[in-house]
């Protein structure tokens, strides 16, 4: 694929800009806590660890804690954290959890399940992305947003010819999506993260996507140096395998703390069974403390 002498020049001066950062040019400061709220894509990072490494690596010796609370199909209702219980109660438990959690900065991923509604439901989506901003503004703490991403059709798991018209029709719905996140954003003065211009720019040859809606390994290390370089960061490319395990087992001890598997008995409509049990949740606390004392001990060796 042939780029344009424009394209060429702009990815010359992102490198020579980037490779000129240090961590005394990061937006985040010693002792954030960083909460990522959000959809599928926010809970599977998670699991790849990638976004946490490479802001942990960029923040250089400073202290930063991280917490994931991503839920698979989530939309800015919190629709999908009702469990037994309507909506509304998931989100309430939501902002609850979240003031808990005390954060500095707080990073909003969503857009992706309600652009299903297309231009129709554009306009609910917008006053709840608002409202679900407004209800988290008591934490004091800033925003940031990203955009949802588009579909990669080179990934499809269908082969067949009405696919591009497929994928064009999704990322339509998608990108009015991502733009009103932009506006709200920019009303607020506050961060968006555009992951779209780095999809559109990173060519055929490269796939994001593992089904053509899901970041594979390779889509979460290219959005992991998207996030990083917009907050002001430099991407380290080293494989960095014991830090990035060490986050992982973090984040998995933290996904079982605010997730029990038995939420329903522990803290649900069923919790005069076994809620007695509920204490032993707590214990994980000082499990995460200690791998987060090996992260920040690891990264700075």
């Amino acid at each position: 694929m042939r780029l344009s002498l424009n394209l060429v020049l702009a990815l010359v001066l992102l490198v020579s800009w980037a490779s000129g950062l240090s961590a005394a040019d990061f937006l985040l400061k010693d002792g954030e806590r960083v909460l990522f709220l959000g959809n599928t894509f926010v809970e599977r990072e998670q699991e790849y660890g990638e976004w946490e490494l490479q802001l942990t690596l960029a923040a250089g010796d400073r202290k930063i804690i991280f917490r994931n609370l991503g839920w698979s199909g989530d939309t800015v209702w919190t629709e999908s954290r009702g469990l037994f219980d309507p909506p509304a109660a998931g989100y309430q438990r939501t902002l609850e959890l979240v003031r808990e959690l005390k954060p500095t900065t707080i990073i909003l991923g969503y857009g992706a399940v309600e652009s299903e509604r297309g231009s129709a439901g554009l306009e609910a989506f917008k006053a709840q992305y608002k409202k679900l901003r407004s209800d988290l503004s008591s934490t004091k703490a800033r925003f940031m947003h990203l955009s949802p991403l588009l579909m990669e059709a080179a990934s499809f798991p269908v082969d067949s010819e009405g696919v591009a018209e497929h994928v064009a029709g999704v990322n339509k719905n998608l990108n009015l999506y991502a733009e009103a996140i932009r506006t709200i954003s920019a009303e607020s003065g506050e961060l968006f993260i555009d992951f779209r211009e780095a999809q559109r720019s990173k060519g055929d040859q490269t796939n994001w996507m593992e089904n053509g809606v899901h970041l594979s390994q390779a889509g979460y290390q290219a959005t992991a140096a998207v996030l990083v370089n917009a907050l002001g960061g430099k991407v380290d490319k080293r494989k960095h395998k014991a830090l990035k395990g060490l986050i992982q087992r973090k984040n998995e001890l933290f996904f079982y703390r605010w997730r029990p598997q038995n939420f329903t008995y522990l803290l649900g409509f069923r919790k005069h069974e076994q809620g007695n049990n509920a204490v032993e949740i707590a214990q994980f606390d000082p499990l995460i403390t200690d791998l987060e004392t090996e992260i920040q001990k690891l990264k700075t060796e």
